[in-house]
């Protein structure tokens, strides 16, 4: 589970243009407002959860932890969306979550 999926690397390596595109984007998006980089991380976890993105939610997790997010900061977000998104969802987000962090 632990770096960068071999799909992205793939798609990297055969359109750099577009994924350079891409994380221009990212960066734009993050440097937007007034945010730090420990809420921002949150809140794309928070945001991959209620998709129910399992690959961005192992992404986002793995970026959270790189920003000195903690495994029950984590957690919390998780267990945040069981009102808005259910049990099943919230649960899913905790295995995904999981994967992450026994690495």
């Amino acid at each position: 589970m632990s770096g960068i999926p071999k799909r992205y690397s793939k798609f990297k390596e055969d359109y750099p243009e577009v994924i350079a595109a891409y994380e221009a984007l990212g960066d734009a998006v993050h440097s937007a407002g007034p945010l730090d980089d420990k809420t921002r991380a949150l809140i794309k976890l928070a945001i991959s959860t209620g998709a129910r993105l399992e690959g961005a939610v192992h992404s986002h997790a793995r970026k959270a932890l790189k920003t000195g997010v903690t495994k029950e900061e984590m957690q919390q977000v998780a267990i945040l969306a069981l009102p808005t998104i259910g049990l099943p969802s919230m649960m899913a987000a905790f295995s995904w979550i999981d994967d992450v962090l026994k690495d």
